[in-house]
């Protein structure tokens, strides 16, 4: 489970440093400075996120199971809320409106939520 945790974390990192260098050269000319704004902080949780991913499977002090339901969650709220920014940062660049599913937005950031949130419980119920 470690080196899967650490593989994906290892991937979201790249991929995060690639959005980044996108956002801050590619779209420059092509969106406004406010979505090149909400496209870094898509950017800038992915990246979070990789790094704590990076420590979930880097530790023994959470199980497998836990590490499992972390990683479920990290993606799962990635794609949804990096994901979604991206795509409504670039909005103007689609002919579908990606403001119609903006609601995912906040699901993927509960998922994020969800995951720090089972770190904690799991530390708080570890008897050590």
């Amino acid at each position: 489970m470690d080196k899967k945790v650490i593989a994906i974390a290892a991937i979201l990192g790249a991929v995060a440093i690639v959005l980044g260098a996108f956002g801050a050269h590619g779209l420059k000319e092509l969106i406004s400075q406010e979505s090149i704004i909400v496209f870094e902080t898509g950017v800038k949780y992915q990246m979070y996120h990789a790094l704590f991913l990076l420590f979930v499977g880097s530790t023994a002090l959470i199980s497998d199971k836990i590490k499992k339901i972390i990683l479920t969650l990290v993606v799962s709220g990635v794609a949804l809320f990096s994901g979604s920014i991206y795509f409504l940062a670039c909005n103007s660049l689609f002919s579908f409106d990606f403001k119609k599913i903006g609601m995912i937005t906040p699901v993927g950031g509960l998922l994020l939520i969800g995951a720090w949130l089972t770190l904690f419980l799991h530390f708080i119920k570890q008897k050590r």
